[in-house]
C-alpha cells in the first residue's frame, strides 16, 4: 500500500540576500579521480549527491540557503517536496551546472527551466557570430573554442597549421582536444614539456570530473592517462606557470621551436547549457620568436586537416 503524497512544503525563512556560495571555501584542484555518480532517481537525491560533492554539512547548506537544517533534512530523506523556487535557490548556492539543474526541476516535478541548443542551431546564429568574432579577433595567435567534453566546436584559422602531420583518424568527425594533445599519433611527440602538459591537463580534467561527475570525462581521463609520457631524461619543464590561469607549452613546428602561454576562458552568466559549457582557449606567444612564426604562419595559404571557424557546428 503506498504511503501519503509528501506535502509541498515552502520555505519558511523566505529568499534573503544572496550569500557567496560556501562551497569557494572548501573547493580546490582535485588531484584523484572522483567516481561516477550513481542515478539520481529523486530530487533528495540530486541534493546529497550535491551537498557531498561540494563537502558541505546539511547544517552548513541550510545556512547558505536560509532555510532551517530540519526542512533541508526532509527535503534530502524524501519527507518533503521542495519548491520550485526553493530548487533553483539551492542550486544557486551549491553552483549546480545548469544541465543538472533542469534534471533537479523534472526529479521534483517541475518543467525544466534551462534550454540547450546546437551552435549550429538557427536560434544560436547570434551567439555563434559572438564566438566566432572573438576567436578571430584572436588572429594571429591561435584559439579554439570546445564543448564540456573537450570536442571542439569551433576555431581560427590558425589551428590548422598545428595539427599538420596529426594522424588523420584523430582529425575524423569531432576534434577532441585533449585525445589529439596527448596521443602518440597527435601532438604528444612535438610537445617539448609534454610531462609538464599532461600534468595540467589531467588536473583540469580531474578538477572538471569533481565538479560534475561526469563519467564520459572519468572514462576520458582513463584513456589519457594511458597514453605514454616522454622520457624523463628528454622532459623540459617551464618556468611560467600559474596553475588555473597560465600555462605555457612549447611545441616544434616545421618552422621552428613555438614557445606559448595557454589561457581559458568562459561565459559569466549564460542561459543556456549549450553556452555554459563552453571554453575558449587562446594561445598567446611566450617570445618575440615564436610571434614572428605565428605571423608568417598567418600569411601562408591555410593547411586542411580540420575545419575552421563555425564549419565545426556542435
Amino acid at each position: 500500500m503506498l504511503g501519503p503524497r509528501p506535502q509541498r512544503v515552502h520555505d519558511p525563512a523566505g529568499h534573503g540576500p544572496s550569500a557567496r556560495p560556501l562551497y569557494h571555501v572548501c573547493m580546490h584542484a582535485a588531484t584523484a579521480l572522483a567516481a561516477p555518480p550513481p542515478r539520481r532517481a529523486s530530487v533528495g537525491d540530486h541534493l546529497r549527491h550535491w551537498r557531498q560533492l561540494r563537502r558541505l554539512s546539511q547544517l552548513d547548506l541550510a545556512s547558505e540557503a536560509e532555510m532551517s537544517t530540519r526542512h533541508l533534512s526532509c527535503v534530502e530523506t524524501g519527507k518533503a517536496c521542495p519548491s520550485r523556487e526553493l530548487v533553483l535557490r539551492l542550486c544557486e548556492r551549491l553552483a549546480v551546472p545548469l544541465r543538472e539543474r533542469n534534471a533537479w526541476l523534472v526529479a521534483a516535478g517541475y518543467a525544466p527551466m534551462y534550454r540547450e541548443h546546437a551552435m549550429d542551431d538557427p536560434s544560436m546564429q547570434a551567439a555563434r557570430r559572438a564566438v566566432q568574432h572573438i576567436l578571430d579577433s584572436h588572429h594571429p595567435w591561435p584559439a579554439v573554442a570546445f564543448d564540456r567534453h573537450w570536442n571542439m566546436v569551433m576555431a581560427n584559422r590558425m589551428v590548422a597549421p598545428l595539427l599538420v602531420g596529426v594522424a588523420p583518424e584523430l582529425l575524423q568527425d569531432r576534434v577532441n582536444l585533449l585525445r589529439i594533445s596527448l596521443h602518440p599519433g597527435g601532438l604528444a611527440p612535438r610537445i617539448a614539456n609534454l610531462n609538464q602538459w599532461r600534468e595540467h591537463l589531467f588536473a583540469r580534467l580531474r578538477q572538471q570530473i569533481h565538479q560534475t561527475g561526469d563519467e564520459t570525462l572519468a572514462d576520458l581521463l582513463t584513456e589519457l592517462m594511458a597514453y605514454p609520457a616522454q622520457p624523463a631524461n628528454t622532459a623540459q619543464r617551464l618556468d611560467g606557470e600559474h596553475p588555473g590561469v597560465l600555462m605555457p607549452f612549447l611545441y616544434q613546428t616545421p618552422g621552428g621551436m613555438l614557445h606559448l602561454i595557454s589561457t581559458t576562458t568562459v561565459f559569466g552568466s549564460p542561459v543556456d547549457i549549450t553556452l555554459q559549457e563552453l571554453a575558449l582557449e587562446t594561445f598567446f606567444p611566450g617570445d618575440e620568436a615564436t610571434a614572428r612564426a605565428l605571423r608568417e604562419m598567418a600569411n601562408a595559404p591555410e593547411h586542411g586537416g580540420v575545419k575552421n571557424g563555425s564549419d565545426t557546428g556542435r
